[in-house]
């Protein structure tokens, strides 16, 4: 009965050792997936700003594109007034030619301005959708902590009744 006794005792020491090596390897990953999830906190912070950065750039834009759009109206509107006006040929043709080259140059500037508006919206959804992923893969690694945390504890609570019974 006492070599029985002894071997259950060596058997329960070792598996209590196995059991402590699982729980530091466990609160060890416990540890380092709260870092990732600090980690991926500190990364949505930084789309969050980068999204504000984008959206001031798209204010931006969007209003020196109304600003060169009303230049525009105002040169169409200096055409049709020195065509009312009925100037010499001469003075109208060049005050012509000069507007509708300064107009075909606002053209241009509106024409960049929308392209690059709608690259940065392209680029704002890419961030969101970024921003949208990383949420996701938080949320996943909070699940696969508390199922960790679940499980230590109950191989805490199993210890202790193991020692109990001791």
């Amino acid at each position: 009965d006492r070599d029985t006794d002894k071997k259950r005792i060596e058997e329960l020491l070792e598996e209590n050792m196995v059991l402590e090596i699982a729980q530091k390897q466990s609160m060890n990953e416990s540890a380092h997936l709260g870092w990732e999830l600090e980690q991926l906190s500190k990364s949505t912070d930084l789309a969050d700003t980068r999204k504000s950065f984008v959206f001031e750039l798209n204010e931006c834009a969007s209003s020196r594109i109304l600003k060169l759009e009303k230049d525009n109206q105002s040169l169409q509107s200096t055409i049709q007034e020195l065509r009312d006006a009925s100037l010499t040929s001469r003075e109208s043709s060049l005050k012509f030619v000069e507007l509708e080259k300064e107009n075909q140059q606002l053209s241009k500037k509106i024409e960049k301005l929308q392209n690059q508006i709608e690259k940065e919206k392209q680029s704002n959804q890419d961030l969101e959708a970024l921003s949208e992923e990383l949420i996701k893969d938080k949320e996943q690694l909070q699940v696969v902590m508390e199922t960790l945390k679940a499980d230590k504890d109950r191989q805490i609570k199993d210890l202790k009744q193991e020692n109990e019974h001791l």
